[in-house]
């Protein structure tokens, strides 16, 4: 397939170490071990991470949103369990109380500033945020962790209640809280699960966020199916085959001549390091839309 050869050349040209461990083990029978290994140069001795594994802010320091980010990698290679070394060291920071609010880990943290970052990672800090902390809650539940179990529960619960209280629409948030719904439904957590509205809301949604306009989803930044893919049978409880088929369509209308995607958002900083980090952020995006392609479309690759 023409377009997978091009992507797999981007890949190959671009790519940092960690997402050409990622497109090889999904795509080229690579191994997890090499994914590991190279996720865990990004961590540090408090069991965070930092150093760029978010690409859009180049903070050293560990911070909450490039845990959340470790987080998916080890969700994506089905390691996301209390045995992992590495898992091991992410609950190590997760219970040393950093960056940690009113029940409630911070987004933006206030380190970053002083290191390449867009615009977004300057305001407002060292504010409790739901993303990712909801997340971080279905990771500490996932692994059975003792020490944070009850704290984790009591995030988890609180946070049920507070979007079933009030619903929201932003599209990053309520990608955290599906990452929490598959965690629970992992563990068969029931304090979540029993309420099927939870379900049901976040569901609905997670389906008016996205655009209806088809042509919008990779010319602009704007919500599409696949920003909330994990697995096909998970997408299909939320969208119909017909418009994730659709999307997938999309994707292969709108690869570049060199096998990226296009990356529909500036720093809106002076920082130079933006042009490598765009670079990443294509990688990352090609190895999302081939996953989606091998789950949506007929043509096999």
């Amino acid at each position: 397939m023409e377009a997978f050869e091009k992507a797999r050349k981007f890949i190959y040209k671009n790519a940092r170490p960690v997402d050409l461990a990622r497109w090889q083990y999904h795509f080229e029978n690579g191994s997890r071990e090499a994914v590991l290994q190279a996720l865990q140069v990004y961590q540090n001795e408090d069991g965070g991470y930092g150093h760029g594994l978010e690409p859009d802010h180049w903070n050293p320091n560990s911070t909450p949103i490039a845990v959340w980010e470790a987080c998916r990698i080890l969700r994506e290679l089905e390691c996301l369990h209390s045995t992992n070394p590495q898992v091991q060291g992410i609950l190590r920071y997760l219970a040393s109380g950093k960056e940690f609010s009113e029940g409630k880990w911070f987004n933006q943290v206030p380190s970053t500033v002083s290191y390449p970052h867009a615009i977004w990672w300057e305001s407002p800090v060292g504010v409790p945020a739901d993303n990712p902390t909801v997340s971080l809650a279905g990771t500490i539940l996932r692994t059975g962790e003792t020490t944070l179990y009850q704290k984790a529960q009591a995030i988890a619960e609180t946070a049920v209640a507070s979007f079933l209280n009030e619903p929201t629409s932003e599209m990053h948030t309520l990608v955290v809280y599906l990452e929490l719904l598959q965690d629970c439904e992992e563990i068969q957590y029931q304090p979540v699960l029993a309420n099927d509205r939870f379900r049901e809301i976040l569901f609905q949604q997670i389906r008016h966020t996205v655009s209806n306009e088809p042509e919008e989803w990779f010319t602009s930044y704007v919500s599409k199916p696949s920003n909330f893919f994990f697995t096909r049978e998970q997408l299909l409880g939320i969208f119909s085959e017909e418009l994730c088929k659709k999307e997938a369509q999309k994707i292969l209308e709108h690869q570049q001549a060199d096998g990226s995607f296009v990356i529909p958002w500036q720093w809106g900083t002076d920082y130079p390091e933006f042009f490598i980090s765009k670079q990443w952020w294509k990688s990352i995006a090609i190895i999302k839309n081939f996953l989606f392609l091998r789950a949506f479309l007929d043509e096999p690759f």
